[in-house]
């Protein structure tokens, strides 16, 4: 995990960086990057090339903490809360299924859950 926090560090300076440069494009430069990393990615897998296949994701999780810090300037989410509502959204599901729901059963109760809190946010 300390891997994880240097990296996240990293892109926060990289994206300092992007300002004044050819990346200065926010979140949606990152996020057609990340389009064409999946399918660099799906190549690597039929090839059998570990190496290559692990360098790709690396390059998968680069984008997508560089979409997270531009998407934190540009709509101020806070980044913390992205991981915080990933761990809770995904223990509920994997919880559910352990109980015998079904993925989808628990990911409509979710989504229900979020259109309470947006509508609660408005008042």
């Amino acid at each position: 995990m300390e891997d994880f926090y240097k990296l996240l560090e990293l892109a926060k300076q990289k994206s300092k960086i992007d300002e004044n440069g050819t990346w200065k494009g926010g979140s949606n430069i990152y996020l057609n990057e990340l389009k064409s990393e999946v399918d660099e990615v799906l190549e690597e897998y039929e090839k059998n090339r570990n190496c290559f296949l692990e360098d790709e994701l690396g390059d998968i999780l680069w984008d997508y903490l560089n979409i997270l810090i531009a998407v934190n300037k540009e709509k101020d989410i806070d980044i913390k809360s992205v991981f915080s509502r990933a761990l809770k959204k995904y223990t509920q599901r994997v919880e559910a299924i352990k109980k015998g729901q079904t993925w989808a059963f628990i990911k409509e109760k979710q989504k229900k859950s979020l259109y309470e809190e947006w509508r609660n946010s408005l008042k």
